[in-house]
Order: C-alpha cells, then structure tokens, then sequence
C-alpha cells in the first residue's frame, strides 16, 4: 500500500489542489448557497409533476401533463434505474455541491488524458486548468446548461481510452472507452457527443494513415475492434436512453414537418436560418487571444460606470443625474441594442477564451510538435472553426448542413467549439512534452518560441495601439441604429453621433485594456518556458508556474461571467417563482387534468407557469412537431378559441396594462377531459387538417386524417344525448374513464397523440385508438357501460432498460478483467 502511494502521491496531491481550487472559487457553497442557473430553474419548473409522483411512488412518470398539453418525459427528466451510468453521472453531481462536481471533472479528465499522453505531472495539470477553466465551461455553467458542461466533461477521458487502446493497451483501453462513453450518453446532450464523434472520426482517419505508412495494419485494426466493441457496449448501457430519445426526435421539431406546404428545409430538419442564428462571427474567433474583443456578454456592466465615454455623451443630455443616465443607456440598449457586445449574434453571455498562454503554446507547438497528433489536432480545429462560423462562412457549413448525417438536427453551431477548446491545449502541451523531450537546440527551440510570441504577441500589441486597423467596432447595422437613434432625439443627428461614436469607443477601450492584459500574460509564459529551455530555471518550476499563470489568466476572464453574485441560498432558489394570488386559486381547484393559458408570461418559451399548474404552454427545445405546428398556425398570430377549448384551457390569466394586476378567468367553453362528438369528418393530409380546425366546431365535430379511417365504423355511430364519458383516475401514465352510450360512439380525449408508447384498452381489451384534430386522442367506443383506460407503455424505454443492464454488468465485468490483467502484467 505505501509503495501504490508512493506512486501515485504526485496524482493524488495535484488531483488535492484540483480540488481545493474548485472550492476556493466557488467558495459560496461552503455557505450552502447554490448558483442561480436559469436553465437550471426552468427545468425544475418542467420537471414539477414527475417529481410530485416520483415522492410518492418512488419512481417518476414516463409522461408529463404539465407543459405543452402533454409529452414524453425523456427529456426532461427519467431516472433510468437499471443504467449504470445514472449512478456515476450521481457521484459526480451529488456528491459534490453544484457545480464543483462538474468542474473537478473537467480538470481530473483533462488531467488523465495528459497522463496518458505521457505528459510530465505538473505540465498536465497545467494543461487540465486550461481546458477546464475555458469560459465556455464557465458560461454554460453559469446558464444552467448543466448535461452540456458534464458532457465536454467526458471528452478527455474518452479520448484518454482511445488512445490506451490504439497504443496497445486493448482491454484496459477499451473497458474505460466504454465506461467514460457511457457516461458521455448518459448526460444526454446528444450535440455535444455528435462533435466529439465527428472529432474522433479525424482521428481514426489520421491513425489509419500512420498505421499504413508504418505498416502496422494489423494493430490497428485489432484496436479498432475494440474500440467498436466499446462502443457497442456503452451503447446497451444506454439503451433505453438511447432508444427512446430516437423515437421521441424523430416526433419533435428536430424531425420532419407534418405539413406540406412548409419550407422544405424544414421537412428534413431545423431551418438555416435557425440552425445558423448563433453563428460565431469570423473575426470573433480572436477572442480565442483577446477575450473581450468583440466587447463579451451583451450587457451594459462597462457602459453603466462614469468614466465610460457613453456615460459622459448621456450625462450632457441628462443634467449628470446618475439614475436618468443609466435609465436612459438601459433604453438604449433595450430598445437600439446599443450594448458592449458588437458581434452579429442575437445575444451572448461571453466569447470564447482559450487563454492567451494556450494561443501562444499552440503556435508554438505548431512549429515544433513533431507527433502525427498535431495533424489531427491542426484538421479538427481548422473544419470545426470553419464549421462554427455557420452563415458567416456557409461554403463549408452547408456542405456538412445538406449533406452529413444528423448535422442539421442540431442549432447553435458555435457549441462545436468547444472541441476545439480542448484541442487548443492539447497541443499547447504537447509543444513543452516537445521542447522536453526535443533532439532541437536551445537556441533553435527559443528562436520558434520567439516566432511563437512575435505571432501571437505581436497581433495584441496591435490591437493594443490601432485597434480598428482589423476591426471596426461597429455592428453591421451600425448606421441604422444612429438612424433611429436620431429619430428619437427629435433628429439631432449630431447629438445620435456623438452617443455612437462613443460607443465604440468604449468597446475600443475594452479591447485595448483586454490586448494589453494578454500581452503581459504571453511575456510571463515567453519568460517561464525561455527559462527552462536554456535551464535557467527547474523544470518542475517552470511547470508549476505555469500552471498557475494559465490558473492566473483564466480565473480573472471567469469572473466576468461566473462569480459569487452568482449564487443564492438554496431556500431562495427553491421558491424562485413566486406564487401569484391567481396560481393559488387555480390549485384549489381539484380537477386532476385542466390547462391554463398564461397570456402575462411568453407562453411558448417560458417555464414558469409549470411550475404551478398544467399549461398549453412551456418552454423545451424538443417539443413535439405536431403541437409546435399547431402554436404557429393556431395560438400565435392569432389566438384560435376553438383550439384553446379542446386543449381543456379552462384557465386564462391576463394582466391589467393600467396596474399592472393579474386577472383570472374561467373559460366557461372548454371541453374538459373527454367528449363525445356528432360526427366525424374526414380530411386528406395534414394540411387540410390544420385547416379544418382553424374552423370548426369541436364539441360536435372531430377532424380526422384518412389514413385513420379503417379504426372508424361509421355505419355504426350514432349521437344520442344521454351518452357521456368522463375521467375517474388521473395519473400522468395512466389514465381511466367510464362511458355509458346506447350505440357507438366516437369519444374525443383532450390528451397529446404519441403513437410510441400510449395504448388503449377497453375493460382491460387492447384497442386500437386515432388522431384527431390534429394533435388529439380519438377512439371509437362500443355501445353499453364501460371503462377506457390509457397507458403509457413504451418498449422502447422497458426493453431497453433490460438491455441497460445486461450492458452494466458486462462493463463492470470487463472492468475488473482489465485491472486484474493490467495487476497481473505489473507483476
């Protein structure tokens, strides 16, 4: 034991400090306090009825009422018992207080994977600060966009098995491959996991390249037989995830339009146009360098400070009252987006900041690094940089957008930099193992590191003294925001100038302090690496100062985004909606399944309002195309009450535009949970049956695709008005109701149509049921008195989950194999 400590002792102190540093700058949840993550907050809203049922029965349901009219939980939230994934994904998250966990995981899986790459301790804690303290990492957590962060997590770790396996150490390789991409899956950010498919695709193709040209075939195509079998085995893990986030997706509005008459684009996936909204811009990419370039978040922090020229152009308009001047740049920037952010995205909670130490490495390791890595590290950079500017550069964009699997399903295309914010200090790294290690001089090992500073040195020092000699400072809609501007200054054009130019001269002001501070930051690491190339200085020192100089840099950007004004106490957080006077009325009403149609909040991108009551509204970015289709063509340029009564909108909450008080109103025409209609009318495709229902009377008529018209008899109905249903028991899975009626009848269920899962059974019979009115539950019923039951059975989360577990325990098996072989070996 003294001698396995005697090892490791190096890891496991550094692995120490990891961990005091994580809580050091976090230090607010040592006072139990939590960070205030907006995504975070929206999904306990969501996730309210699943967890009022997972407390009572130990288990959440399938299916949630509470949003959107209905929809599967998948992504919202499941527990996923028989994964062994959920309880490693636990161990991280619960463990530790949010978000040290996430960020320890960071640093520990960089950590590893420079472990693995044979890198000296010390450099690769260096190198594990670096990647995890990029303020991507930092903004997503900060956002709340928790799966994303674990998953960028998991990339290093995975990557470190790929390359055990390729180098020869198949099954211990291949058994944490397996394990760290489980739980890669099991965090579920499915975009996160593409980029990294798409960046181990590089690699395999650069490995397959090296393996022919040193003849090594055979190797290689046994580690890649492992690898698959990795990758096979975290995919049984994940299953029941797996399988039945396929089934959802293709149902969502990342699938394929219902209808015909909709942009084309649209049919195979995401829009362009929506796909590409954030798009990083070309010259953004600088703030790999320099992170306040393109002037950081969208906000107004350096704007709203006396010494700013904006402030100083306001106040002569204002008198210098402090308050009329910050009101009056918070219009502006509200109404003109007049904010420090001049990029084209619609908004921005900070740039991308790989350090300016890392931008200076990687230069140099571009020179030096002579391993077939810097080859695909160099090719995953350049195409997913490329790939990120999206509309901004579309010539490579549209290729993969047209053309590759899957690429178009997902938004957001500068997320794919995140890769490559692990790539940048990869091969930083690898340039010191390099000029370790190297057969190269000192005096030629510090000419390319003088190359490397001049390079990288010199472009900040530029934008430190002629800042718009590359940039202009200046949104494309510059000049039409000095349009309106003057507009509303009664046009005193002269006056709208003025604020402009100061404006950008406050950005400009940013940028300088900004390429000063990296200048200085790559003159530290210039001086530490100059230093131990010509032994001046140890070379652990040398390391171990430039950990802390990386640590340094990295920790003063991360604080413009996440600091201790991001935390609340937890008691705070728990009641962050507050309940209003019309919420506690609303929830004495003990109907078990009605909607509410919250008109005060944004009712289809907001989740607050879930987190009180059912609603025709929510906010999910996956929510089910056919209900999507239906808020576009029926509740949003016009509000179509027809539509709100089948939904069971028994609720409107208004609000008073002289008060500002909220008004509650009961819709007296709602249908409630089920109906009988008079007749049913048949229609040829979706298309004629959005617009039948734009109108129609739902009470008596139901509206049916064709395709449906084999489960309906319609020499058999009648109407007769002594018929009635009505619900007896409500459960989000499972759902009964009586009928009585002395012929058939075709009964209407205000419940949300998913065809991969719901079944009906009549007295305990499987019986088929349709769709009606476009997004509804139909069935025709059997004359006399009987019980309907609805039940949310889907194979592919039941089956699944028993795949689950035959992968759980193979892995756990193949596991234990490895660390017995590998113990074996050592002896």
């Amino acid at each position: 034991m003294n001698n396995w400590f005697n090892k490791n002792g190096i890891h496991l102190a550094i692995i120490a400090a990891f961990v005091v540093i994580c809580f050091i700058y976090f230090s607010p949840v040592l006072q139990g306090k939590a960070p205030i993550q907006n995504d975070v907050l929206q999904s306990k809203a969501m996730q309210k009825e699943i967890m009022e049922y997972k407390g009572k029965e130990g288990k959440g349901p399938l299916w949630t009422n509470q949003m959107f009219g209905g929809m599967p939980t998948y992504q919202i939230w499941v527990q996923y018992a028989y994964n062994g994934a959920t309880y490693g994904i636990a161990l991280i998250t619960k463990a530790l207080p949010n978000p040290v966990g996430t960020v320890l995981l960071l640093l520990v899986g960089a950590y590893f994977l420079f472990i693995t790459l044979k890198v000296n301790p010390w450099l690769a804690a260096a190198g594990a600060i670096a990647f995890a303290f990029t303020t991507y990492n930092f903004v997503l957590i900060a956002a709340g966009h928790s799966n994303k962060a674990l998953a960028i997590g998991f990339f290093a770790p995975i990557l470190a098995g790929i390359f055990m396996t390729l180098r020869g150490r198949y099954l211990l390789g291949a058994s944490l491959t397996a394990l760290f991409l489980a739980l890669e899956l099991r965090a579920n950010h499915v975009q996160m996991t593409y980029y990294l498919f798409l960046c181990v695709l590089i690699l395999i193709i650069v490995e397959v390249y090296n393996a022919y040209k040193n003849k090594q075939l055979p190797a290689f195509g046994k580690s890649v037989a492992y690898l698959a079998g990795a990758v096979i085995l975290a995919v049984m893990i994940n299953a029941s995830l797996l399988w039945t986030t396929s089934e959802y997706a293709a149902e969502t509005n990342r699938g394929k339009s219902n209808l015909t008459s909709m942009n084309s684009e649209k049919n195979k996936g995401m829009s362009k146009e929506y796909a590409y909204n954030w798009s990083q811009g070309v010259g953004e990419s600088f703030t790999f360098l320099i992170p306040h370039l393109y002037g950081g978040a969208t906000s107004i922090d350096e704007l709203v400070k006396p010494e700013s020229h904006m402030y100083k152009s306001i106040a002569e308009v204002t008198g210098g009252d402090p308050n009329q001047t910050v009101q009056a740049i918070q219009q502006l920037a509200q109404g003109l987006n007049m904010q420090q952010y001049w990029g084209e995205k619609p908004g921005t909670q900070g740039g991308y900041y790989f350090g300016a130490i890392i931008c200076f490495l990687f230069v140099f390791g571009l020179f030096i690094v002579k391993s077939p890595l810097k080859w695909w590290i160099v090719a995953t950079s350049i195409l997913f940089i490329l790939l990120s500017f999206g509309k901004n550069f579309p010539f490579v964009s549209d290729l993969f957008f047209d053309y590759f699997p899957l690429y178009n399903k997902f938004r957001a295309v500068e997320s794919i930099l995140a890769v490559v914010g692990l790539m940048f200090p990869v091969l930083a790294i690898l340039a010191l193992r390099e000029a370790q290690n190297s057969t190269l001089s000192a005096k030629e090992l510090t000419k390319k590191l003088t190359w490397s500073a001049a390079i990288t040195g010199g472009f900040a020092l530029i934008v430190a003294l002629v800042p718009t000699l590359f940039f202009s400072f200046k949104t494309s809609n510059h000049n039409e925001i000095i349009q309106a501007l003057t507009q509303m200054l009664q046009n005193n054009s002269t006056l709208a100038h003025k604020i402009g130019d100061a404006l950008v001269q406050d950005r400009i002001a940013i940028a300088r302090a900004d390429a000063f501070r990296s200048l200085i930051f790559i003159a530290i690491a210039f001086g530490l690496v100059w230093a131990f190339i010509n032994k001046k200085m140890n070379m652990q020192l040398a390391f171990g100062l430039l950990a802390l100089a990386i640590l340094a840099d990295m920790w003063q950007v991360d604080r413009n985004y996440l600091n201790n004004n991001n935390f609340e106490s937890k008691a705070a957080l728990n009641n962050y909606f507050q309940q209003r006077d019309v919420d506690n009325f609303i929830i004495a009403d003990k109907d078990p399944n009605f909607r509410v149609y919250d008109q005060t909040i944004n009712t289809f991108s907001d989740a607050s309002a879930t987190a009180f009551h059912k609603t025709i509204g929510g906010y999910h970015a996956a929510k089910l195309k056919r209900y999507d289709e239906l808020i576009q063509n029926q509740l949003t340029k016009s509000v179509n009450q027809d539509v709100l009564d089948m939904l069971n909108a028994k609720y409107f909450i208004t609000r008073d535009p002289q008060n500002g008080s909220y008004k509650l109103s009961r819709n007296s025409s709602a249908l409630g949970n089920a109906w009988i209609v008079k007749s049913v009318q048949f229609v040829k495709n979706s298309d004629e049956e959005m617009k039948a229902i734009s109108s129609f009377d739902p009470k008596n008529e139901a509206i049916v695709d064709q395709s449906f018209k084999k489960y309906i008899d319609t020499t058999r109905l009648g109407a007769d008005p002594s018929a009635f249903i009505k619900m007896e028991k409500y459960h989000p899975d499972h759902i009964e109701y009586s009928y009585s009626a002395p012929r058939d009848v075709v009964a209407v269920f205000s419940e949300i149509y998913y065809d991969k899962g719901w079944n009906m059974y009549i007295d305990g019979v499987k019986k088929p049921y349709f769709r009606a009115d476009y997004v509804l539950r139909a069935a025709q019923l059997e004359a006399g008195n009987h019980k309907v039951e609805f039940k949310f059975e889907p194979v592919s989360y039941y089956t699944g989950e028993k795949i689950s577990l035959a992968g759980s325990v193979l892995l756990v098996g193949f596991l234990g194999l490895a660390l017995y072989t590998e113990n074996k070996k050592k002896k």
